[in-house]
């Protein structure tokens, strides 16, 4: 594996490489059965002739920021998770990122003060609206659509249907259906590619294109990824290491993985991660509950029980080591807060020496502790971990 892309390690805990070598065998075996039990197609995804597909977002998501301030998307679940959790890992923290226009989200709650407030928001500003959904029976998409349906038409008029964009089956369901019908264009969800799976599809490359995201360079670490984790040698493949890791620790005893970051941005990314393996693993009443925390804040919330409470907890450490951005300590003659002691040191210089003693911290109070690292928070290396 190339250490410069991705690197996992495990901290103070029983385990050590040859624990995790023992399973070898075994997923190579998994390896050569998992296409024939499960749907992979988002596994050789990225690895496709995407050209066309990319190029077809891009035009459409350039008419959108030309002629719109707001793209209102609308889905749950596997329909929005991926695609907010690149664009707040990759927008800035305020105001939009360059080229971009503001996305936002409907049809991933039933309240109604949700939505009026959204329509009151919409009133002064250009809108599209990209409806996603595999069937279109969906309830909390299929409300949502219904209401931004009727707002556009009564908004735009016959223009309504040129500023609706559909992601949805190709041959069949719901929304398909009325797609076809009012002549709203049309993106395709692949047969073979599960909602949840679903963030390197039209699905979520049309709303981070209109976000101002480089589609290409997160496609371009996405088949990084594709190429080097397709070897079934556990010994050259994080991603198997990663869960042969679980696996053990769940069957140590563990109950609870706890995701954790150092980068308020990736908030968002958490969500989609509890949703990737709660709905992959939470069946048969079997699985590790996902849970996250956003450090340093949760430090000062739920810290004092991950250090000293219940021992059922393992924790998943991701870090990016380069953020771009980043604000230096300035010296303050009067040093009343007694800091000068950090002066030009930075931001995230200080984050990442608090994410090390954080880790070991947990580690050293008997919590293992997996470490997922990558160089940099940015588009290529986000596709990489997708």
């Amino acid at each position: 594996m190339n250490e410069e892309i991705l690197k996992t390690t495990l901290l103070n805990c029983s385990l050590d490489e040859q624990d995790i070598l023992t399973y070898k065998e075994r997923v190579q075996q998994i390896h050569k059965d998992l296409p024939t039990h499960y749907a992979t197609g988002w596994l050789n995804a990225p690895l496709q002739d995407n050209e066309k597909l990319l190029t077809s977002i891009n035009y459409v998501a350039s008419e959108i920021r030309a002629c719109a301030d707001v793209l209102v998307v609308i889905g749950v679940g596997g329909s929005f998770l991926g695609a907010r959790a690149i664009q707040e890992a990759l927008a800035p923290y305020f105001g939009l990122a360059k080229g971009g226009i503001e996305v936002v989200y409907a049809g991933l709650n039933m309240s109604g003060a949700y939505m009026k407030e959204l329509l009151a928001y919409l009133d002064s500003k250009q809108v599209y609206v990209n409806v996603i959904s595999k069937s279109g029976g969906t309830m909390e998409p299929a409300l949502a659509f219904r209401v931004m349906r009727l707002y556009m038409e009564e908004r735009y008029g016959d223009k309504a249907k040129e500023r609706i964009i559909v992601t949805t089956d190709a041959e069949k369901g719901i929304l398909k259906d009325i797609a076809d019908q009012a002549g709203y264009r049309q993106f395709a969800i692949p047969d073979d590619v599960g909602g949840r799976y679903s963030v390197l599809t039209a699905v979520g490359l049309l709303p981070v294109a209109v976000a101002g995201i480089d589609i290409a360079e997160l496609m371009n670490g996405a088949r990084h990824a594709a190429t080097e984790l397709a070897q079934s040698d556990l010994a050259f493949n994080d991603a198997y290491q990663y869960a042969v890791m679980r696996h053990i620790l769940h069957e140590q005893g563990y109950s609870v993985e706890l995701l954790a970051s150092f980068e308020p941005g990736l908030s968002k990314f958490h969500e989609w991660w509890k949703q990737l393996f709660g709905e992959s693993e939470g069946k048969d009443r079997k699985g590790l509950y996902p849970s996250t925390v956003s450090f340093s804040t949760d430090l000062h919330a739920i810290g004092q029980y991950i250090q000293d409470g219940r021992r059922i907890m393992f924790e998943t450490l991701l870090h990016f080591h380069e953020i771009e951005g980043d604000m230096v300590v300035p010296y303050d003659a009067r040093d009343e807060d007694g800091l000068n002691y950090l002066t030009n040191r930075t931001f995230n210089e200080i984050n990442a020496i608090s994410k090390q003693g954080t880790a070991l911290a947990h580690a050293e109070g008997d919590v293992p502790v997996i470490q997922i690292e990558l160089p940099k928070l940015d588009a290529y290396h986000l596709g990489y971990i997708d």
